[in-house]
């Protein structure tokens, strides 16, 4: 069987037919994300496949960086939620990599109504349907922080304070209308 690949458009976990697998789609779909725990690791798009084993299932993950400190407990996490369908195989798969495309959007609803403002598309090579929202270049260039609408508030009248925010995923913003501080998900 090959390998099912979640996609921004693809929020539910495949019909594998097998009452099993669905139970384990939905103990991953309640389980959430240690950094931002308002949404899970399956609206992540961290959770790549479920495939069942002889004596268990084998869970495929992509972590959302290479450094991120919470994989190893998201591994540990996966493996005690799905320790009642038998032995819990967690495998890493790092490529291709993981991007906030894979976000679902239900899980971009969430991260609004949790106070994060949810990145725009990468694909494209802009956000969407905002042309001010760029990917994240790991070469440096003349680069100017994304406008970046409040998630309280919606005015556009918004400045980044910091690049990072409380993990290396998220830049810090204030609004200067409604004057709260938010954090934005970084496209990546």
């Amino acid at each position: 069987m090959a390998p099912h690949i979640a996609s921004a458009t693809d929020a539910s976990p495949p019909d594998h037919g097998c009452g099993r697998l669905a139970a384990a789609w939905e103990v991953l779909g309640q389980l959430p994300d240690p950094e931002v725990p308002a949404i899970s690791l399956v609206e992540l798009g961290i959770v790549r496949d479920l495939l069942e084993t002889a004596d268990g299932v084998e869970v495929v993950l992509t972590p959302t960086y290479s450094g991120c400190p919470a994989t190893e407990a998201i591994e540990q996490q996966v493996r005690e939620a799905l320790s009642r369908f038998g032995s819990v195989t967690v495998t890493m798969r790092r490529a291709p990599a993981w991007t906030t495309d894979w976000i679902t959007p239900e899980g971009r609803e969430k991260l609004l109504a949790y106070g994060i403002a949810p990145p725009g598309a990468v694909v494209q090579g802009q956000g969407g349907t905002d042309p001010q929202v760029r990917p994240i270049r790991l070469v440096r260039s003349a680069w100017r922080a994304p406008t970046v609408a409040c998630p309280r508030c919606g005015s556009r009248q918004t400045e980044q304070l910091s690049p990072f925010g409380s993990t290396a995923c998220k830049s810090l913003y204030r609004c200067l209308t409604c004057r709260e501080p938010f954090e934005f998900f970084k496209p990546l």
